[in-house]
This record gives C-alpha cells, sequence and structure tokens, in this order.
C-alpha cells in the first residue's frame, strides 16, 4: 500500500513499482497484475496508476500490449554511444559475451544505379548482398543485411570472415567513420521470427554507410536490432 507524503501519489507509485522489480517481485518479461488488481494492491485510483504506467513505458521499465496487458521490460544486454563505431562482435565482446555468426545467404547482384550513387563510382558493375545472423552465446540478437562492391570479395570465402570490418582491415581499408540513420520499427514480418522476438517487441534498424580513411564508401548496411536487448546512446556537445 502507498502511504502518502509531499509528493504526487503516481510519483509514489513509480518508486513502488522500480523497487518491486529491483528485489525481482516481478521478474523481466513478466506481466503485471490487471491496472483493476494493481490499484487495489497499492491503494490508488486507476487514473492515478495509468498516469505512472504511461512514465515507466517511457523511462523503458514496462512495456503496455495493447488488449494484453503490461509486462516488465528486459533490460539491454548491451549499450552503445552512437558516435562509437563498433562492430556488432565488437558490441558483443564487449558484454562479456560469445560473438557467433549465422550465415543466411549471399549473392553476387547487377549493381544498381542507387548502389552507384551511394557508393560513388559510376563503373561499378557487381555488389556481393550478404544476410546474416549476430548471436549472443548462441541467441540471435541482431540481423545483419549487408552490401559491398564484389571486387573487394573476389576469390574470397565470405563465409570464413567473421566480421567483414576485420576483413576489410585485413585489405588496407581501415573503416573510420560511418553515416547513421536510426529507425524504430514494429514487428516485422520476416526479421522479427528470425530473431525470436516475442510478439510486441520492437527493433531498432540502423541504416549505415561506412567510410575509409580516403573517405571511400565501403560498406552500406542494414542492422535490425532487438530492442529489448541493444540501448543506443549519444554525447551530445555544445559547439
Amino acid at each position: 500500500m502507498i502511504r502518502a507524503d509531499h509528493r504526487p501519489l503516481y510519483l509514489q507509485v513509480i518508486d513502488r513499482l522500480k523497487e518491486d522489480i529491483e528485489k525481482n517481485v516481478y521478474d523481466e518479461g513478466e506481466k503485471l497484475p490487471s491496472e483493476f488488481e494493481l490499484s487495489k494492491l497499492l491503494g490508488v485510483s486507476r487514473a492515478t496508476l495509468r498516469e505512472a504506467l504511461r512514465l515507466l513505458e517511457e523511462e523503458g521499465v514496462v512495456i503496455r500490449r495493447h488488449g494484453v496487458g503490461t509486462f516488465v521490460h528486459s533490460k539491454p544486454l548491451f549499450s552503445s554511444g552512437i558516435e562509437e563505431l563498433d562492430s556488432v562482435t565488437d558490441m558483443i565482446i564487449k558484454a562479456k559475451m560469445k560473438p557467433g555468426t549465422i550465415f543466411l545467404s549471399s549473392a553476387v547482384q547487377e549493381a544498381t544505379d542507387d548502389d552507384r550513387r551511394k557508393f560513388l563510382k559510376d563503373d561499378l558493375t557487381e555488389m556481393m548482398e550478404i544476410e546474416r545472423v549476430r548471436t549472443a552465446d548462441d541467441s540471435p540478437v541482431v540481423y545483419c543485411l549487408d552490401r559491398i562492391p564484389n571486387e573487394l570479395l573476389k576469390n574470397h570465402s565470405i563465409h570464413e570472415t567473421k566480421s567483414i570490418f576485420r576483413y576489410l582491415e585485413d585489405l588496407g581499408k581501415t573503416i573510420t567513420y560511418a553515416i547513421t540513420y536510426i529507425e524504430p520499427i514494429g514487428y516485422h514480418e520476416h526479421v522479427s521470427e528470425i530473431l525470436e522476438c516475442e510478439p510486441g517487441s520492437s527493433l531498432l534498424l540502423l541504416k549505415q554507410m561506412h567510410y575509409d580513411q580516403s573517405e571511400q564508401p565501403l560498406l552500406y548496411s542494414l542492422n535490425y536490432f532487438r530492442a529489448d536487448k541493444f540501448k543506443f546512446h549519444v554525447v551530445r556537445k555544445r559547439s
């Protein structure tokens, strides 16, 4: 039961629910009691409870699924500054987990006008498209779709490559920066199944063009991260 103090009731409800989650009264992924049961348990109105749950959802502490209920959000396993250009492999290693790769497909395709524009090469003829799933301790966490000029991969089996970043470094082409666009997306018919997402779980799509030290585009990636496993942040500085 919430005991009244000088703070608004909804803030007390937030603190109480966070404390219960911290003490594992409610485990990660567990469904909370219904609004009726929870408001009765805490001794507050349903309006107060709803406001507390709304703010907890904004913080990423809970996730509300329409028509299903409110669940304790899983804590991200991986956190990275978006200004840090780590490969997926490096992010998993930093989390003290074992990185792995499942190759789904690879195919040489005719370069499109969009490829020639993106890679700043009018004479680009062939692209290699690689579809992979990255795992952490054997659990799927990232779906990767990479496009790279095929001339960089000729006479090499891409299936032997655990990290494209490291493969390019061996060629003397070190990726030094990337331009990234982030899109939060909901359930994806193809990707969500592959990553074994729960219904209602969201994904973070990072669209990235990677450049070498000569500012030459080398690799275009679509990386779908499980939003319950990854958290990205950015450091903003005043100019």
